[in-house]
């Protein structure tokens, strides 16, 4: 294990001693100097609501936790507190559906159980809920130096908001886990705890507790903190020891029978266990060739992922060493549970990327994937299904062993390469708000991040859709105003046109066809082409079209609405769905897949006008203007011939798509931008590079993009995205 790092022989381990323990002075020193700073009204007006958002998460946590009832709350905590609400049960610690910890966590925690079920749990929510928060001081407290005045004054709430959010955390308040623990007393033993006593002690409690959190000591010992190591391991092996001498049977059962813990909890091959142990289950592998395949990997991850943790320790980054650390024990674990990924939420600490626009990629994956369910991020498609179940695992060995983390050497560190943004433009409307920080970007998005954030909000929204419903009375009643409305306007065509185009079947099922294959296809395939081809276009109309979306879900919350094709009596044929008897006491499984009641505004037709409008502003040709705007004209024919939506549906969902519109225009200005000049072209440092390079392979001849658009300079270094 020497061989992972160089050492000096003339000045041997003290000096790289010395030498981590003044880039974690230099880091503290940073942080705090910082703070001492004036922040100004802004930053402070920003860190009052950050500090409110911790304290109402706080509340809602507890809240979610302890109105559950009792069998169905703090679940690990009750299979081992047993019926009396104390450790002190017949039989073992490791019978089946109870303890799941080492011995010596058992033997810790049985002062902490005395107490009746009820009062214990308010008390051991609450004391989590502390250790979350002592956790976001420390790891703000290791922030690699130098910080900006503005992060430091902020980072301690949106680091604790962080955390508050995370599954881990959420997993481990649910669960009555001790999870949170082992992490806080390896980050208290790195950055807090002086000498090497001390350090050394933390670290082998938290081994203790959790045996794979050993790999600590390795850490210290390779970094030069030899006696810190040795310390961390001796204190693993008394307290170990200890539990053997007082728990024989349990320690037998936990180290022997059950082979570490590792035959505890849950099946390993459910996707709960997101370590390499379980990735192979889950993909088939049983038997010798598993543990042997297992065991190999784990060793090749050990090595490299400790390498990199030594070199990110020893160029004065020892959070983003730790985070690492972290990542390599969930990975190698033989179980890692949802509650133990702590570790890689640490990670977002690590800068990867030279470009300003690149430098928020890796911390926005990290924060999605430790925040938000896998369903929620990845299709349900064949292929990606893999990573999608072990996206928690892929992230920690991208942690571990991929993501390349800067050096606080490399120039790109304080000044990655500027985007490339648009100058201001005058508003054609003088009194139009334009908001500052809203700045128009030139160069083209990251890929990954888009697909994301792309499916993160499209999730959201299937989800909220779903979710706004108010029953099928109320849905009707709104289909009856809606009719009758439509029939003082003299535009109740509906009925009429649904039973014309039932009359004519080719009609019909190219109707059918269009309603249910072009919805999604033609809007993807003109943000697909304009990302390739027109990346600033695209971002205004990604944006555009965010904003409709998320306006019409007002829509399905407040009014839900029965479409023609559901309402009793007016006689109208489902021509998509086939003919639905709302007489029926089944009728309701249709509308229990999906929100059918989802009708105003109409996103069909809105999503349509929205692909109408961009071609026609966009689209160099004539042909191809007169042909973009044929889709919203069969759009609005095919929801209304086949019972779908009502017409004023088509005319709430033209009202968002331009409301999406003019909020762009508020936030970004015109869509047009200002010309570059002869000598805006180049590409030197101060021009963002590459950026301006793809900028520029938009422009015409004549100096605008196809379909008038028109790119402007860089900013000057050092400007961020």
């Amino acid at each position: 294990m020497r061989g992972f790092i160089r050492t000096n022989p003339g000045r041997g381990d003290k000096c790289v001693k010395r030498e981590g323990r003044r880039s974690v002075a230099d880091a503290e020193s940073g942080v705090r100097g910082n703070v001492a700073a004036d922040p100004g009204a802004r930053a402070a007006a920003a860190r009052a609501v950050l500090w409110l958002l911790v304290a109402v998460l706080a509340v809602r946590q507890m809240a979610v936790v302890l109105s559950r009832p009792a069998g169905e709350r703090l679940t690990d905590l009750e299979t081992w507190t047993g019926a009396t609400g104390v450790l002190h049960m017949a039989g073992s610690l490791y019978d089946p559906g109870r303890f799941t910890g080492t011995p010596f966590a058992g033997l810790v925690l049985k002062p902490l159980t005395v107490s009746a079920e009820q009062a214990l749990g308010v008390v051991w929510t609450f004391g989590t809920l502390l250790l979350v928060v002592a956790l976001g001081f420390v790891a703000v407290r290791a922030l690699p130096a130098p910080v900006s005045r503005r992060t430091a004054f902020l980072a301690a709430p949106f680091a604790i908001t962080l955390l508050m959010v995370s599954l881990p955390v959420r997993n481990t308040l649910f669960l009555g886990q001790t999870s949170i623990l082992p992490v806080l007393l390896v980050l208290l033993a790195w950055f807090v705890a002086r000498g090497e006593r001390l350090p050394g002690v933390l670290a082998g409690l938290a081994a203790a507790l959790q045996p794979v959190v050993l790999l600590f000591a390795v850490l210290f010992w390779l970094t030069g903190r030899r006696r810190a190591a040795v310390t961390g391991g001796a204190v693993f092996a008394v307290c170990t020891a200890l539990a053997w001498a007082v728990m024989p049977q349990d320690s037998w059962a936990y180290w022997v029978h059950h082979l570490a813990g590792a035959g505890l909890g849950e099946r390993p091959d459910s996707l709960a266990n997101q370590s390499l142990h379980g990735a192979l289950l889950r993909f088939g592998l049983q038997g010798p060739a598993e543990i042997a395949l297992f065991l190999v990997l784990a060793a090749a991850v050990v090595l490299v992922g400790l390498r990199r943790a030594v070199r990110y320790a020893r160029d004065g980054q020892p959070l983003l060493a730790v985070a690492v650390t972290g990542c390599v024990a969930v990975a190698v674990s033989p179980t890692a549970w949802q509650h133990q990924l702590l570790w890689v939420l640490l990670a977002v600490v690590g800068r990867v990327g030279t470009r300003a626009s690149d430098r928020l990629v890796w911390p926005a994956v990290v924060v999605l994937v430790l925040t938000l369910p896998g369903k929620m991020l990845l299709p349900n498609v064949g292929v990606i299904i893999p990573v999608r179940d072990n996206i928690l695992l892929v992230t920690a060995l991208g942690a571990a062993c991929v993501a390349p983390f800067l050096s606080r050497t490399s120039p790109h560190w304080q000044r990655p390469v500027p985007t490339e943004h648009a100058r201001p433009v005058p508003s054609r409307f003088a009194w139009v708000p334009l908001l500052p920080f809203w700045r128009r970007v030139l160069s083209r998005p990251n890929l990954l991040l888009e697909l994301l954030l792309i499916r993160v909000v499209y999730s959201a929204y299937a989800q909220v859709r779903l979710a706004a419903t108010a029953g099928r009375s109320t849905a009707e009643e709104h289909g009856r105003q809606i009719h009758s409305a439509e029939q003082w306007l003299h535009i109740d065509i509906e009925h009429w046109a649904n039973h014309a185009v039932v009359g004519i079947p080719w009609l019909r099922n190219f109707f059918d066809y269009y309603y249910s294959t072009f919805h999604f296809i033609v809007p993807l395939a003109i943000l697909g082409v304009l990302y390739v081809r027109r990346p600033s276009d695209y971002r205004w109309a990604r944006t555009t079209i965010g904003f409709a979306t998320v306006l019409a879900l007002f829509g399905f919350w407040l009014y839900p609405l029965a479409p023609p094709r559901l309402m009793p009596g007016l006689g109208f044929i489902d021509t998509v769905h086939g003919v639905q008897d709302l007489d029926s006491p089944d009728f309701g499984a249709l509308t229990a897949m999906t929100n059918q009641y989802a009708a105003m505004p109409s996103l069909h037709f809105g999503w349509s006008l929205w692909c109408g409008l961009v071609i026609v502003l966009l689209a160099p040709r004539a042909w191809m203007k007169a042909l973009g705007l044929l889709h919203p004209v069969f759009t609005v024919s095919a929801i209304v011939a086949t019972g779908n939506h009502w017409v004023l549906d088509a005319v709430g969902g033209a009202a968002v798509v331009a409301a999406g519109f003019g909020l762009t225009y508020v936030l970004s200005g015109p869509r047009r931008l200002e010309a570059r000049t002869g000598a805006d072209t180049g590409t030197g440092p101060g021009t963002g590079g590459g950026a301006a390079t793809g900028t520029a392979a938009e422009a015409a001849p004549g100096g605008e993009g196809a379909g008038g658009q028109r790119v402007v300079p860089a900013e000057p270094a050092g400007s961020t995205a």
